[in-house]
């Protein structure tokens, strides 16, 4: 395959990257990071120029374009703040498995306003007790009638704090073997009650995302409100694990970028001994490395996104991008700290933020523990 971008690729690219420059505030993303705030009109402002909904179908509001833009975008955003850039580009959190398991009024209902910017929308898989396991979830629905009645907890749930809706998957067959054939996704709006959610606070980095635990009990939802099919929500889930984390990849691979960029920036212009810092092997030799696997990543992220577009989704290939970009985003922000020296451990250069934000990619969306073993998994088949 040939992975030169089209001219239109590179024009969301530059687009984006005018969008960072002008609204991007330095000072409000240190000050939206201490206060754990959510950028909202950042994300409206992003979302009226059609950023955030870039693969979400023109008829309901969105570009019409496919995952390599949105990995484009989550890519430029990152890149231009690492906190920020995710924070905007996640507001539309799950909203992939109403596009393709949705019905069509789920879809007419909640995708428009999450393309104008007017919803946020969260899915709730982790529990506290199961972490990375979703083959078995502790969150029940029990139908009595015609409804269905949801009793749970999840834990460390993007966007939930914030969230117009949330798709949660429930265990709605407690005795089938293996315990994963009965599990179903369900929307469940704002103000339904029962529904409650508590803020998660102090977290290491991803700062200016709502993070929260959502608790249900006896939470009324109706056939209506099921996501694609009857105790088919496992599959779903791990469909849509293989699309989100080429999104996280892309996150860490703008990441690694961010980070690179300032520190090949103050090498060139730091002087110890009568010289630029950057001329020293020791510092200049490092950078040249980590901006190799910066381009490795990059062409791994977009090979990947490339073949889900291509209707030919290879979940060994999602799970290597996230691997390797995930690893590649932490060395660099490790390597731009100690570019920087005392300077990249203050807040107020930035790389250290960059740090944070960048260790979370090894972890959500699957562990890198658990891509190894997915891998694994697929290469065994292979050979």
């Amino acid at each position: 395959m040939d992975f030169k971008l089209t001219e239109e690729q590179l024009e969301i690219k530059r687009a984006i990257r005018e969008f960072c420059e002008k609204e991007f505030d330095p000072e409000l993303a240190l000050e939206l990071d201490r206060k754990e705030e959510y950028p909202m009109e950042l994300y409206r402002k992003a979302a009226k120029l059609g950023f955030t909904s870039l693969s979400i179908p023109e008829e309901y509001g969105g570009q019409g374009y496919g995952y390599l833009e949105t990995c484009l975008a989550m890519e430029e955003m990152c890149r231009a703040d690492s906190s920020l850039g995710l924070a905007v580009m996640i507001g539309i959190f799950g909203s992939d498995l109403l596009i393709v398991h949705g019905t069509e009024e789920q879809k007419e209902k909640y995708l428009p306003p999450l393309c104008r910017g007017e919803y946020i929308s969260a899915a709730a898989f982790t529990e506290p007790g199961r972490g990375s396991d979703i083959t078995r979830m502790d969150t029940t629905a029990t139908k009595y009638g015609d409804e269905w009645y949801i009793n749970g907890t999840k834990t460390f749930i993007t966007n939930a704090p914030i969230a117009n809706f949330i798709i949660v998957l429930c265990q709605t067959d407690t005795k089938v073997r293996p315990t994963y054939r009965g599990q179903t996704l369900f929307i469940v709006e704002k103000d339904k009650p029962g529904l409650e959610v508590t803020k998660q606070h102090n977290k290491m980095g991803i700062r200016c995302t709502a993070t929260g635990e959502v608790s249900l009990s006896d939470v009324k939802v109706t056939d209506a409100d099921i996501v694609g099919e009857l105790n088919k929500g496992f599959y779903h889930s791990m469909w849509f694990f293989d699309i989100s984390r080429i999104a996280v990849a892309a996150q860490a691979l703008g990441t690694a970028q961010g980070a690179f960029e300032i520190a090949f920036k103050y090498a060139k212009q730091r002087e110890a001994f009568g010289q630029p810092i950057i001329q020293f092997q020791q510092v200049g030799c490092r950078l040249a490395e980590i901006s190799t696997e910066i381009e490795a990543a990059r062409l791994l992220t977009y090979k990947a996104a490339w073949t889900i577009d291509q209707g030919k989704m290879d979940p060994m290939l999602t799970s290597m991008a996230k691997l390797y970009a995930s690893r590649v985003a932490v060395k660099a922000a490790d390597l731009a700290i100690q570019t920087l020296g005392g300077y990249g451990y203050m807040a107020e250069y930035r790389v250290e933020k960059y740090f944070r934000d960048a260790k979370i990619t090894e972890i959500y969306e699957g562990t890198s523990e658990i891509q190894r073993l997915t891998v694994l998994k697929y290469l065994l088949r292979m050979f």
